[in-house]
């Protein structure tokens, strides 16, 4: 099945509870206790065998976070937008409401040298597996912490972090997100590449970006 770009999956009806990040499709449902939680994310279990498409969801006190994508694929497809399309409309016979400005994932990158001899090392001390459709991350198989990307270099850059954090949110989230890095202090480093990714660093040069998946491509 084709995968759709972000800006495919945004014009789409009917995803107003829904919101593109990375490669997934994300919203959170304020049910207002664990109890509603429960009973939503049973109803979610339904539709998800009816349609052989089975997302992956977190209840919390007092909300349930739901993330749909086609891991066969490693990107969204019409599965996920048919499946985010059928939760919305129960939630609504719920009466639960949709904040998706909450939706986020955090993402370490690496810059390496030689990808092939360091991953193995975070393989191992992480406990993380490979994602079968790609050779340049890991993940928590356990799905609770975030991937691990290793951005291949072709030479050192001194001048630069080797380790930095990109957090990946909706893009209509990023831009309120940067102006509150930037009172508390922050600087905007580069929005060259923006609405894809901006990089910015806290007031001793520790750099972070704020990342969408408009126009994505990976921080160079």
């Amino acid at each position: 099945m084709r995968t759709l770009s972000a800006e495919q999956v945004a014009a789409h009806d009917g995803l107003e509870d829904w919101r593109v990040v990375k490669t997934t499709l994300q919203t959170s449902y304020a049910t207002g206790s664990f109890a509603a939680g429960a009973r939503l994310v049973g109803r979610i279990s339904q539709i998800a065998d009816e349609l052989n498409h089975h997302p992956d969801v977190t209840v919390r006190y007092p909300s349930v976070l739901v993330t749909t994508t086609s891991h066969d694929v490693g990107g969204l497809t019409e599965r996920d937008i048919t499946l985010a399309r059928r939760i919305s409309e129960l939630a609504r016979s719920e009466g639960v409401s949709a904040d998706p400005s909450v939706c986020s994932a955090l993402e370490i990158a690496i810059d390496v040298l030689d990808r092939d001899a360091v991953l193995p090392f975070w393989r191992a001390v992480l406990g993380y597996g490979n994602d079968p459709n790609a050779t340049d991350r890991l993940g928590d198989p356990g799905g609770r912490h975030p991937e691990v990307w290793f951005q291949q270099m072709d030479a050192p850059r001194p001048q630069r972090n080797r380790i930095h954090i990109d957090v990946c949110v909706p893009q209509d989230v990023a831009e309120a997100r940067i102006q509150a890095a930037l009172e508390a202090g922050g600087v905007l480093l580069s929005d060259s590449r923006a609405p894809a990714f901006w990089v910015l660093a806290d007031p001793e040069g520790n750099e972070a970006c704020v990342c969408t998946s408009f126009g994505r491509e990976r921080p160079a």
